[in-house]
């Protein structure tokens, strides 16, 4: 009987330093467009400066799933924490001298967006490595708190340290980074051994990934379907925004609703080790659907922050659940020689409806009114709802414990060889 995740040594070292690791990030992307107002003056160069971070995640995306499944993925981590600490530092220090320019803050952005896009698919593949196959779903589980409580307590911070001085938040992200390299250095990941592609292309490699994820059945459906569902829904927070500026509702509010949002997440996140082994996998996915469904139109009634921060925490409950069964699912069927190219292509594929959607959600709020613009994206989720209810692949999506790992390393890696054994927002 293996030991449970609260005294896995290394599982705990990676969720903390990563807890800081995103809790400094998330303070720097709030001071940064602040930062660059300070510097510029121009609304228009502070989005740029923030596209940048989003545009290098892209680009980095899948090369980095091929490299976490060349390279040795505790080094990848380690160098990611190493350049980040190092990038924000100069940040830190132009601040300091008052030396500060467009360009600089640029390469800053650009640095912390490859990284993150490298960072991810390594931990991902890792990840399997680290925790014995019963305690996936309670790890992916937890994985999701922490990045929401990283992001609400970074969101926080950023804005207080900033009005104590403009390199406060920036320092506060270089230690995080450097705590979080010193904690990276103690995780144990056992060995493997990487098999050297056939032509040596990192072409092929990437083409390789997305083959994999195509090819599964399961896989295929929930990223659409996933894709789907995120495009109307970062649409409609978009337009929701909006809506309650419209109505008069106080930043100060709209604030409140953001974080509430984060809040659900974090209790949902909580409640999904519970959920995913008592409920099906169909009822854990379609479950997100439905409750958005039935949520969405209500914002049309509602003129309190308050109150729309509490649908907010509503909408965020279940997600973490069908999260948690989709993630196990994908990382007990592909082979760890793949699991860093699955990251990467699940990572571009919610970036892509990530950065169409709220672009969406914008140019639909000036056609048409708020009222009708919300009801616009509440049909279509409805309708990607009623598509996914009635999906035969769905309702045959297979439990964990059901699932047949195929897996050369599967000794090794403490993954069975007989029976047992993408996302939503």
């Amino acid at each position: 009987m293996t030991a449970p995740l609260s005294r896995n040594r290394d599982y705990q070292l990676l969720w903390i330093s990563q807890a800081l690791s995103t809790a400094g990030f998330s303070a720097s992307m709030i001071a940064l467009p602040l930062l660059v107002l300070a510097v510029t003056g121009s609304p228009a160069i502070s989005g740029l400066v923030l596209g940048v971070d989003a545009a290098a995640q892209m680009i980095a995306g899948l090369p980095a799933g091929a490299l976490a499944d060349r390279w040795n993925r505790k080094k990848m981590m380690l160098v990611c924490e190493a350049v980040q600490a190092i990038g924000v530092g100069s940040l830190v220090l132009a601040v300091w001298w008052d030396a500060t320019t467009v360009a600089h803050l640029i390469v800053v952005s650009a640095l912390m967006g490859v990284c993150r896009s490298l960072f991810g698919p390594a931990e991902g593949a890792a990840l399997a490595r680290i925790v014995p196959v019963e305690h996936l779903p309670t790890a992916l589980a937890m994985n999701s708190a922490r990045a929401s409580l990283g992001q609400l307590s970074g969101t926080a911070l950023g804005g207080f340290l900033y009005a104590l001085g403009r390199a406060v938040p920036f320092g506060f992200n270089v230690v995080t980074h450097a705590i979080a390299f010193v904690g990276l250095l103690f995780v144990r990941i056992p060995h493997r051994k990487v098999e050297p592609h056939p032509d040596h292309n990192l072409g092929h490699e990437m083409v390789e990934g997305l083959r994999w994820v195509w090819r599964q059945r399961h896989v295929r459906v929930t990223v659409l379907c996933a894709i789907s569902l995120n495009f109307f829904f970062s649409a409609y927070y978009i337009v929701i925004v909006v809506l309650a500026q419209e109505r008069g509702i106080s930043a100060g509010e709209i604030g409140v609703m953001a974080a509430m949002f984060g809040v659900g997440g974090v209790v949902g996140s909580l409640l999904a080790p519970y959920l995913q082994r008592r409920i099906s996998p169909y009822l854990s996915i379609t479950g997100v659907f439905w409750v958005l469904t039935a949520l969405t139109p209500l914002a049309v009634f509602i003129d309190n922050g308050y109150v729309m921060g509490v649908l907010f925490a509503g909408m965020a409950l279940l997600p973490p659940t069908a999260n948690t069964t989709i993630g196990t699912y994908q990382l007990l069927l592909t082979p760890d020689r793949l699991r860093g190219r699955l990251t990467s292509v699940m990572g571009v594929i919610g970036g892509v409806s990530a950065a169409t959607g709220p672009a969406f959600g914008g140019v639909l709020v000036q056609a048409v009114s708020g009222t009708d613009a919300v009801l616009l994206c509440a049909a279509g989720i409805a309708a990607v709802t009623l598509v996914v209810t009635f999906n035969r692949t769905l309702r045959s999506f297979p439990r964990s414990e059901d699932i047949t790992v195929d897996d050369p390393e599967s000794e090794q890696t403490g993954l069975p060889t007989s029976p047992r054994t993408d996302r939503t927002p």
